[in-house]
């Protein structure tokens, strides 16, 4: 297919249009986009109180296709009961990401049993009696709790609670697959692990960093302020190994000069070898210290080993820096001399910088580099991981992590009487390997798509189905379904966020708390993640094995969202203001997040600054996993990727030097193999805009290629860093 020249734009109009006759008209979808609730996809944020298609700022119209892709799907019909006898697990295993998520609105719980190869409806009573039973059957440390970013406050902090009451810290998020190299960083450089701007910051500041992320693609949204930055002068730095349609112009909708002329992203594009971000960033802060623009002062008061620091950088040659980014001396010296002006700078990162076995020392990369010139503790500038899910963000405040906060343990202990378990919980990875070892029996998942989501997709189906059993609570029907089975499936329908009967709150990645209200049921049968929680909890604690000797929780109040707000209030530091959010309708900022002073939340007020050894660049092709213009996260909408000029998934994108050098023609069938997988069948296709010596194919379909190698601080998969190998089926390309 052809590929468009810029983002946005007019096709972006002509889709929302379409979207909104197939979903039953204009109004109807309108409708649905303005009401009060937070925005379903990205965890830029949007609407909440000030109405659907409303940021923090204030600005409207902001719409997105991913916005309008979820509502969509939740605005789809039901799947009827004989859909279940119709279609087999082994017909589901042959469905694309895209066919299950369009098989239509989940509304009634269904099981698969061993030895069948077909779902069925059951009650509720006899599935959350199925649950129930394993659970009073498991030991809690044989069991595994998995969050996604889409649920709410309210349902993650349940849930955790409830995994802990029952006896494990087991409980952990899809955050382990994505951004958890941030909060480590994050935290280790400046004692805090979340961004220390707000979206005002952003639309101030005169430099953007934006560094291994495509927003244009996953945080559209974002290209509005982006498009705001360069209209009032600012810069926008642009470090990614693949020129990104869309990062290089976009058209945004709702500003009708840019809509009609576009408007030019990046000033400065350069392109870093896959890996080589820690030494790039490394390179751009020893040129500042050669130029003398960093702000000795700020180093030498605020920040912890700066002269060690600085001693490394002097140290560092030049030549190892360019071998192992793959950036010459006119790139880094461009990029300095941009940062060497700027007054106000923003550093912005997603998953290209996080998804390498060494992503935390990328980000503490990006920290040292703000601080140098004193870019945090200021009005205007700071550091801004963009995150993926709504309430990813969100979720690991109220609790959903492996280990507590001590802050948060304690207040747990004393407002509710309890004693929670201190056995080391296991992340993400972990669970997944402890259940291919055959240690985990049970695994409960509050939405997503736990085994999408996996790195070495034949090691994770394995694990997931060496459980005795595993609950699913989705909207729709995702690839997990059909791979991730275990000895008793179970799915359970639930209530989208605008169809929840009583109000939720979900959490920005700029730290901002919105109230969500709810909405009527768009279909009879799913239920509420709050509920279904309550009353598993309820039942498995009031008897059975795992019982207390005096149940310390009213399960029947905590089916009340304001009860379990109340709750988090007195035992989330900065969460105060959420017992009353409800009656006053007042949305937030999380305190002490945002740092807009020198003063850092560490133990002595100061910065942290880190020294690395550069990693060398994998040797062989090195191949990256990413996300389409058409899909959110695990879920595809659609098989076409509009900005790269792609109209199916089954492809590896290659530079024509190495469609040459590996001898093959464009579109021509092959295999790709890494160290744990192989893919047979693949469209080789020439791909100007990426590096030479990098390769580009689509998550989660290439998840088979990704090997279990992890971030060792943060357990972050290096989905983004996989060494692979290409060679050709048949001696003549597909046409057709």
């Amino acid at each position: 297919m052809k590929r468009v020249r810029s983002g946005g734009g007019w096709r972006a109009i002509l889709y929302s249009l379409q979207k909104a006759r197939h979903m039953g008209g204009l109004w109807g979808l309108w409708k649905a986009m303005r009401s009060k609730n937070a925005c379903k996809t990205c965890a830029l944020g949007m609407g909440g109180q000030k109405g659907g298609m409303v940021n923090e700022a204030g600005s409207f119209p902001e719409v997105c296709k991913k916005s309008l892709q979820a509502m969509a799907a939740d605005m789809q019909g039901a799947i009827k009961p004989e859909f279940w006898s119709t279609y087999s697990v082994p017909q589901f295993q042959a469905f694309s990401p895209r066919e299950l998520e369009s098989c239509g609105r989940l509304v009634q719980p269904v099981v698969l049993e061993s030895g069948s190869q077909y779902y069925r409806p059951i009650e509720w009573e006899d599935a959350i009696g199925r649950i129930v039973a394993r659970l009073q059957a498991t030991q809690p440390n044989e069991t595994f709790w998995y969050f996604s970013g889409r649920s709410s406050n309210e349902a993650g902090f349940l849930l955790q609670l409830f995994a802990r009451l029952y006896g494990t810290n087991n409980v952990n998020n899809c955050s382990y697959y994505c951004h958890q190299a941030s909060g480590v960083g994050l935290a280790s450089s400046l004692g805090t692990g979340t961004a220390t701007v707000t979206l005002e910051d952003v639309e101030h500041a005169d430099l953007v960093f934006l560094i291994g992320g495509n927003p244009a693609s996953n945080h559209p949204r974002l290209m509005t302020t982006l498009k705001n930055v360069r209209k009032r002068g600012g810069q926008i730095i642009v470090i990614n190994p693949v020129i990104e349609t869309g990062l290089v112009n976009f058209c945004v909708p709702s500003d009708p000069w840019s809509l009609l002329f576009g408007t030019k992203i990046a000033s400065l594009y350069v392109q870093p070898h896959i890996g080589g971000d820690l030494a790039l960033l490394t390179g751009i802060a020893k040129r500042i210290d050669e130029m003398g623009a960093q702000d000795e002062a700020f180093l030498q008061q605020h920040c912890l080993h700066a002269d060690e620091w600085l001693a490394f950088l002097r140290r560092t040659p030049w030549s190892e820096i360019h071998t192992k980014s793959g950036v010459g001396q006119t790139e880094i010296d461009a990029i300095a001399e941009r940062y060497a002006a700027s007054k106000r700078a923003v550093f912005s990162w997603t998953m290209g910088i996080t998804h390498h076995a060494h992503g935390v020392a990328n980000v503490q990369a990006i920290a040292n580099l703000a601080l140098m010139r004193g870019m945090v503790g200021r009005p205007h500038c700071g550091l801004m991981p963009i995150r993926g899910h709504s309430n990813v963000q969100g979720i690991g405040t109220v609790g959903v992590t492996p280990k507590l906060k001590q802050a948060v343990f304690d207040a747990l202990e004393r407002e509710f009487a309890v004693k929670l378990p201190t056995s080391t919980g296991l992340d993400t990875l972990g669970c997944i390997e402890e259940a291919h070892a055959g240690r985990l029996r049970f695994g409960f998942c509050l939405g997503g798509n736990l085994y999408g989501s996996n790195p070495d997709a034949v090691f994770a189906g394995e694990a997931l189905g060496r459980l005795d059993q595993i609950v699913y609570l989705n909207t729709t029907l995702n690839t997990g379904h059909a791979h991730g089975l275990a000895g008793e499936t179970i799915i359970l329908p639930v209530l989208a966020r605008d169809e929840e009967p009583q109000p939720t709150t979900q959490e920005s990645m700029f730290n901002y708390v919105r109230l969500s209200d709810g909405g009527p049921r768009r279909h009879q049968g799913p239920r509420s993640e709050v509920e279904i929680i309550a009353e598993v909890a309820e039942r498995t604690l009031t008897g059975g094995p795992h019982a207390p000797r005096e149940e310390p929780i009213d399960w029947a109040s905590m089916r009340s969202t304001g009860k379990i707000r109340q709750a988090i209030a007195k035992v989330i530091p900065g969460f105060e203001q959420l017992a009353s959010i409800d009656r006053t309708k007042q949305e937030f900022h999380i305190p002490g997040r945002t740092i807009h002073e020198p003063q850092f939340p560490t133990a002595d007020g100061r910065a942290v600054l880190h020294l690395h050894e550069l990693p060398d660049l994998a040797g062989g092709l090195r191949l990256m996993t990413v996300r389409s213009e058409g899909q959110f996260n695990t879920v595809v909408y659609e098989d076409e990727d509009l900005y790269r000029g792609q109209e199916r998934r089954d492809v590896i994108l290659l530079h024509p030097d190495d469609i040459q050098r590996l001898g093959l023609q464009d579109n021509q069938r092959v295999t790709v193999e890494s160290t744990t997988g192989q893919l047979r069948g693949i469209l080789a296709r020439s791909f100007p805009e990426i590096r030479a010596g990098n390769a580009l194919m689509y998550y989660p379909e290439a998840n088979i290629l990704v090997p279990r190698h992890a971030d060792p601080h943060s357990r972050t998969p290096a989905f983004k860093s996989i060494v692979v190998t290409v060679t050709a089926e048949i001696p003549l390309p597909v046409t057709g």
